[in-house]
């Protein structure tokens, strides 16, 4: 045994390189002997003709490389057979380099040369700085063996230095950092190492994935016009229907998913329980084609892995990471966004779908300073490299939780970036709220949408596009106008206002030609779809027409959504009395409209207006759930797009605004699991009893399919 030692002591002198059994020997061995089973690795014959002579020159050399393993470090405890920087074996087979430092505390060479090229040079573990640091190079000669140096700062960098050849071990890819958070490398800045995918076609079942195309519709706000009348005003109402897509996981396109959560102080107890069960289902939901990337912040962001598939494999390590979250800190939401969106920019490969999921419950006091009186500029939190318009925009999907949270600041970030931003009230309900969204992102079959318009007759003038928070744009000749849409969830539906103005002219007038553009996201194929021409009678005489009722209803929608607006400002200037008004007269009109048609988008309207009304009678009450629940509805109605709020995510709600069939499926499967988890974590007081209970599933309808 001694010789043995003997002769891995002169390996490691001459090579650096030693090769070692299993880790898990390496873990179990007794430590109060020397190790056993270690033997140097192969030397060339030149190396092992000079092996003593160049071990006696260079061991009185000042290298840190040649210093010899400590006899009482290996002996000590099992921890020191442990590297402190990937809390990995040290004594793993095919043969890993191991870098003993000055202060005689050992790591794996690769390990420490990473963490040096980040800036690091003091001790991992007993934090000595370091005068001799191991550096690690790719030779123009050996590029393509990956070999490694070893130099002191001060050395010349020559082809005369020591080489090793850095060999990975195969049979153990786990990283024990991720599951223990008490010994951790510095954080890396460079995130290239995102999990390999494979992008063939074949790996998605494209002929079957979507069925169909894009469907648009339209409808005119009058059959007829006089045609002696030039009418200033007339409406025309496009709606753009998404396909269907099937449930198989290999049938729809995968995800690039990076959650960035806050685990400051204000998160401890039910709140960080709550979001790990949260996270566990997001986790179990994910297929083996989807990745998932986990940023946890306080004062400073961590990343706990880098973009893994979710693997069942995966999908234990991430729950491994997750559980392992601990509160404490402060809420710095703009560096946690960052590192984010470094995660999305510096991937190898990229999935169809890409999306971030922000969550927090405070006031990020870092990038935002608090000024009196000052308006904050909130967009700023938001990385530019991820905006729209860039190579690699990414929408940025936000949650508010709890009362304490910067609802201003968490609506900007997903109004700049194209997101939606919800609002979890009652704090049992974050895993619904999660499931509503990826049940979203899971199910996209359209990106990279647009919308455009064309005028076709003369005198036929476009003037106005009512778009919400989308980017629309009319031509200085009033004649063609484009709405940007982005991207659409399977069965998902956008409305679109436009306004014409119509000249006078005898026989039928040809109107508009709608068209979209888009890319398929399974196959990724551009297609085209062309809608039918909207033309409008011309009679001599005069028409009693009654309004379209598509058409009525999408106006009240819109006016509805202009009165929150405002109402909404009439808050933030302390006019809480004008505010209530507001949304009163809109609850008005909306109940005069109900009463006649009894419309399903009337009711739901009615009943959001009255639970703002409640949240808005005074400044305790606006800023206590008032601000984030209005934002949250301007969010849902400004995109289209569900967002939770209130009640919204429950089966039995009435406001389930523009939820598609795959969000209602993961609601349901959410659902089924919530009871028993809430039930036992609102016996803290910090939580507020959730009133999600099991129903049955209801089944999901458009507003185009809500008729009377």
């Amino acid at each position: 045994m001694a010789a043995a030692w003997g002769r891995a002591k002169r390996a490691l002198a001459t090579k650096l390189c030693i090769r070692v059994p299993t880790r898990q020997n390496a873990l179990d061995e007794d430590s109060s002997s020397p190790p056993s089973g270690w033997e140097a690795c192969p030397s060339s014959p030149p190396a092992e003709a000079a092996r003593d002579s160049v071990t006696e020159e260079k061991v009185r050399s000042p290298s840190v490389s040649l210093r010899r393993l400590s006899s009482s470090g290996s002996r000590s405890s099992n921890s020191k057979r442990v590297c402190a920087i990937c809390l990995g074996g040290m004594r793993t087979s095919h043969g890993q380099a191991l870098f003993t430092a000055e202060c005689s505390h050992k790591f794996h060479f690769h390990c420490i040369t990473s963490n040096v090229r980040h800036g690091n040079h003091i001790c991992p573990i007993c934090r000595a700085e370091w005068k001799e640091l191991p550096f690690q190079g790719t030779q123009p000669t050996d590029a393509t063996h990956g070999r490694a140096r070893v130099s002191p700062v001060n050395w010349p960098q020559d082809d005369g230095h020591m080489t090793v050849v850095r060999r990975l071990s195969h049979t153990y890819s786990g990283n024990l950092q991720e599951q223990f958070p008490v010994f951790r490398a510095p954080e890396v800045h460079i995130f290239n190492d995102d999990e390999h995918i494979d992008l063939q076609p074949g790996t998605m079942d494209g002929n079957n994935a979507v069925t169909g195309s894009v469907e648009i519709k339209t409808y005119s706000e009058f059959q007829a016009i006089q045609q002696s009348v030039t009418q200033k005003v007339f409406s025309i109402l496009i709606r753009l229907k998404a396909p269907k897509s099937l449930d198989s996981v290999n049938s729809r396109a995968p995800l690039d998913l990076v959650t960035v959560l806050d685990v400051s102080g204000s998160m401890k107890g039910a709140k960080l329980a709550l979001l790990k069960s949260a996270m566990s289902f997001v986790i179990q939901t994910l297929g083996p084609n989807d990745r998932l990337s986990v940023i946890a912040f306080s004062s400073t962001p961590r990343r706990l892995f880098p973009l893994r598939r979710m693997t069942i494999t995966g999908q234990m390590r991430a729950l491994q990471s997750v559980n392992s979250l601990v509160d404490g800190g402060g809420t710095n939401i703009a560096d946690g966004l960052k590192m984010g969106a470094k995660v999305i920019e510096q991937r190898r490969l990229k999935n169809p779908v890409c999306s971030i999921i922000l969550l927090s419950d405070g006031q990020d006091t870092y990038s935002l300073p608090s000024y009196d009186g000052v308006q904050q500029n909130h967009s700023v939190l938001v990385p530019p490299s991820i905006l729209p318009g860039t190579g690699n925009h990414v929408q940025i999907h936000t949650f508010g939780f709890g009362a304490d949270h910067d609802s201003a600041a968490m609506h900007s970030i997903a109004e700049t970036s194209s997101g939606t931003f919800s609002f979890i009230d009652a704090e049992g309900s974050i895993q619904n709220g999660f499931a509503q969204c990826i049940g979203g992102l899971l199910s996209v079959v359209v990106k990279e949408m647009q919308l455009g318009i064309e005028c076709v007759d003369e005198g036929v003038l476009l003037t106005s596009i009512k778009s919400g928070s989308y980017t629309s744009q009319v031509a200085e000749d009033d004649r063609n106008g484009s709405v940007d849409i982005g991207d659409l969830y399977a069965d998902e539906e956008r409305a679109f206002l436009i306004t014409l103005q119509v000249p006078a002219a005898q026989g039928p007038t040809v109107l508009i030609k709608p068209s979209c553009i888009y890319q398929d996201a399974v196959t990724a194929e551009n297609i085209q779809v062309h809608g039918e021409e909207v033309s409008v009678q011309r009679p001599a005489y005069f028409v009693d027409c009654k309004m379209c009722p598509e058409v009525e209803r999408e106006w009240h929608r819109v006016q509805a959504m202009e009165d929150m607006s405002a109402a909404r400002a009439a808050a933030e200037g302390g006019a809480f009395s004008q505010a209530v008004s507001i949304l009163e007269g809109r609850t008005r009109i909306l109940e005069s409209q109900a009463a006649h048609s009894s419309d399903s988008q009337c009711l739901a309207l009615i009943t959001e207006l009255r639970e703002m009304q409640e949240r808005v009678e005074s400044q305790r009450r606006y800023d206590e759930s008032g601000r984030a629940y209005m934002l949250a509805g301007l969010s849902s109605h400004s995109w289209q797009r569900a967002t939770a709020r209130g009640d919204s995510t429950e089966l039995t709600t009435q406001i389930h605004t523009y939820q598609t069939p795959s969000m209602v499926d993961m609601l349901h499967r959410s659902q089924a699991l919530v009871p028993s988890i809430v039930a036992m974590l609102n016996h803290s007081p910090t939580v507020a009893p959730s009133r999600s209970s099991s129903q049955p599933i209801r089944p999901t309808k458009s507003f185009s399919e809500r008729l009377p």
